[in-house]
């Protein structure tokens, strides 16, 4: 479903700000606890409380820029891009399209831009697509325990079935 609302907000202070409330939206529609840092000094625009009380902060980012085939979203602040530490996920919103692209903090940790393709099957930051599960830090599916249980059987064996020993 495409969207030209935040396009039509030319300037880019103001559209990341809307970007941020629609983030906020979006996250709790998903399900997700929020908190926000005071001022725009933390490096962060949100922390998010995951299921097991951990806590992890969330760079929101958005694009209007297209670049081929998809669109070229900015990894950076004003000192340059983003380094090890500064959050744990970056939340980008490919606004003309209306998709989410939910990355893990290392993988654009010293990069100036990426490049995002809400259309390709298989692209480099596909797997991040939506990828709200990220955020709720839910682990993969884990078996706690298996039980079994055997039934004994009584047989009488005979000579034929009995069983045998490696002497033959």
């Amino acid at each position: 479903m495409r969207n030209n609302w935040g396009a039509r907000i030319k300037n880019c202070k103001k559209r990341g700000e809307w970007v941020e409330l629609v983030f906020a939206a979006r996250a709790m529609w998903e399900g997700l606890r929020l908190a926000r840092p005071w001022g725009e000094s933390s490096g962060y625009d949100f922390v998010v409380d995951q299921e097991r009380g951990r806590l992890v902060r969330v760079q929101v980012k958005s694009t209007i820029f297209k670049e081929g085939t998809g669109y070229s979203c900015t990894m950076k602040d004003s000192k340059g891009p983003y380094k090890k530490g500064s959050f744990e996920f970056v939340a980008a919103y490919v606004i003309p399209e209306n998709v989410w692209f939910i990355i893990p903090e290392k993988k654009v940790r010293g990069k100036w831009s990426v490049g995002l393709y809400p259309k390709l099957e298989r692209s480099k930051y596909g797997e991040y697509k939506e990828a709200w599960n990220l955020l709720r830090g839910k682990l993969p599916e884990v078996i706690d325990r298996i039980e079994a249980c055997a039934e004994e059987v009584e047989r009488s064996f005979g000579a034929k079935d009995a069983p045998q020993d490696d002497k033959g």
